[in-house]
């Protein structure tokens, strides 16, 4: 039963299944790292959200383990020389799975509410001039101005994720969450065996077919190995890791860094990576409050961390973390440590001190949100 990681990594990825399940039903267990509440990846930025949608909808475009967005639904597409007309022809044979053909109205609807949403999206809608179906399979983008952005957007891989859905799902629900479960993604969502706070069913959906390029990160052909995945919600980290190492669950998806010594002296259990990136773990402030609402503040705040002594207390061995001063992913292509002299070099408390006292602060009250079921760190040999 503990053959967690590579089954995940064969049903999304579409790597071979060399050790997927036997027999004539092929189930996998998965212990999710949330409870699954809402059932809409547009109206909320939730992970657990967002990774449901991808295992019920698809994307126009994908990004590839090099972070190049590749097409996905897309069979080919083109710009006029101005660059301001875009225009797509979607693959033969993508279904929803209702039964329907996916349309380019579909599409449309879609990107439009995604936009309403989405950050990336907002910005891409204020260059749109319209939207244009040329037919069932085809259909443009008409900007005001170029926007150099408008293929990565469509690839955009975290939350929100412009999934396509169908038209008239996704224009009857503008303004509130959707609950219709209809996508043309590798599962179908069983609503019925829904529960939630213990557990969501994935069919494997007949009619979904993969791309012929071999999978690369989210982009490529997601061939599916299993019939069923069951996400089971269990809150309490001891339970779940009696449960696993019970072989009630093929995989854990984010077991606590305080367990990873323990499940990786485990013969029968491997830690593997969810992405060659990591994880970046962020402090954002809330700028419009003191006393973070001024600069000096949120500088002070640089000169007075230490990622190290951070990271150790919240991952523990140095093995599962690395240090990272770049506000994009380190060792992605837009990595850059500029302006980050104060977090890169010694501490420096005495220009903390200065700073603050500059800004004027008198020892009110900061405030730091935190969830307590959800853990960031997840294990990566550097």
């Amino acid at each position: 039963m503990h053959r967690w990681a590579i089954i995940l990594l064969s049903l999304l990825l579409g790597l071979p299944p060399a050790l997927a399940g036997t027999g004539s039903a092929q189930e996998l267990r998965v212990i999710a790292q949330a409870d699954l509440r809402v059932l809409d990846p547009e109206w909320t930025t939730a992970t657990i959200t967002r990774n449901y949608g991808y295992m019920v909808y698809d994307t126009l475009f994908a990004l590839d383990s090099h972070l190049h967005p590749q097409p996905q639904m897309v069979a080919h597409w083109s710009v006029s020389a101005d660059r301001l007309v875009y225009t797509f022809t979607l693959r033969d044979g993508l279904k929803f799975s209702d039964g329907q053909a996916v349309r380019s109205a579909d599409c449309i609807a879609s990107l439009k509410r995604w936009s309403r949403h989405d950050a990336l999206g907002q910005s891409l809608a204020e260059a749109v001039a319209n939207y244009r179906v040329i037919d069932d399979k085809s259909f443009a983008i008409a900007l005001k101005r170029p926007f150099p952005l408008l293929i990565e957007a469509l690839a955009k891989p975290d939350s929100n994720v412009p999934f396509i859905m169908p038209a008239r799902v996704a224009e009857a629900s503008a303004d509130a969450p959707i609950t219709d479960t209809v996508g043309s993604g590798p599962f179908i969502f069983d609503k019925a065996q829904w529960q939630p706070g213990h557990r969501a069913v994935f069919l494997k959906n007949p009619d979904y077919q993969p791309r012929p390029e071999p999978a690369s990160w989210a982009a490529g052909g997601k061939a599916v190995h299993v019939d069923k995945v069951v996400w089971l919600y269990l809150p309490d980290a001891t339970t779940a890791l009696a449960a696993f190492r019970a072989g009630e669950a093929d995989w854990w998806e984010l077991p606590p860094p305080d367990f990873y010594p323990l499940l990786a002296s485990d013969p029968q259990m491997r830690l593997v990576p969810s992405s060659p990136l990591g994880v970046a773990g962020i402090l954002r402030f809330n700028q419009l409050q003191p006393p973070f609402d001024d600069v000096r503040m949120r500088q002070a705040l640089l000169y007075a961390v230490n990622q190290a002594e951070y990271m150790t207390a919240v991952a523990g061995d140095a093995q599962y973390w690395r240090r990272c001063y770049s506000f994009f992913a380190c060792r992605g292509p837009m990595a850059s440590d500029a302006g980050a002299a104060p977090l890169r070099g010694p501490r420096d408390l005495a220009k903390a001190k200065e700073l603050i006292a500059a800004a004027g602060y008198h020892g009110e009250k900061v405030v730091l949100l935190d969830p307590t079921d959800f853990y960031v760190c997840i294990p990566w040999r550097w």
